[in-house]
């Protein structure tokens, strides 16, 4: 049996983001989904100068870890001011300085949802043009629009959107 990942590049207890990849996740058949969660990983404010007084926290390590064992990543970022939340980029940046091809090439479905029409296209569009120099195989992506008007006790709610949703997933369990 496979095992992925799932998580929000977000911290928000409520997150709409991990919300979403839970769900994605848990269509994906015949496999163990492994939920985590960014508040469970807490880190310093990455910086040079902390690094080399501490050196790489520990949190940052385990995550890695959870990475690099896993047989793919269901991802969903949180979009703040059109870019990572602070959180993400925070704990994207200390697993960096450990490998600098973090993502360790597993098949990665991205997502991205907000409240509003855009559906947090514009952080999943950088995540797109990044991810890959990090070793990032994104075989799927997926942008929910309107999260509230769309999703709803634990479900895409939109049959349109649920449709296209599960053809990623479907993209992404082929890859793994």
């Amino acid at each position: 049996m496979k095992n992925i990942i799932a998580f929000a590049g977000s911290n928000s207890k409520q997150s709409i983001n991990k919300q979403l990849a839970v769900y994605a996740a848990m269509q994906v058949k015949e496999t163990k989904v492994d939920v985590l969660d960014l508040n469970d990983f807490t880190l310093p404010m990455y910086g040079i100068d902390h690094e080399i007084e501490h050196g790489i926290p520990e949190n940052a390590k385990v995550f890695l870890e959870k990475i690099k064992s896993s047989d793919g990543v269901v991802l969903s970022l949180g979009e703040h001011n059109g870019a990572y939340a602070t959180v993400f980029k925070n704990i994207f940046d200390w697993m960096s300085r450990i490998d600098g091809k973090l993502w360790s090439e597993k098949p990665m479905l991205l997502m991205a949802t907000s409240p509003g029409a855009r559906g947090g296209a514009t952080v999943l569009e950088i995540a797109k043009g990044r991810f890959p120099y990090m070793g990032g195989n994104i075989v799927a992506s997926f942008s929910l629009p309107s999260f509230n008007e769309n999703f709803s006790e634990g479900k895409i709610t939109n049959e349109e959107l649920n449709t296209q949703l599960l053809h990623k997933v479907e993209e992404f369990q082929n890859k793994l």
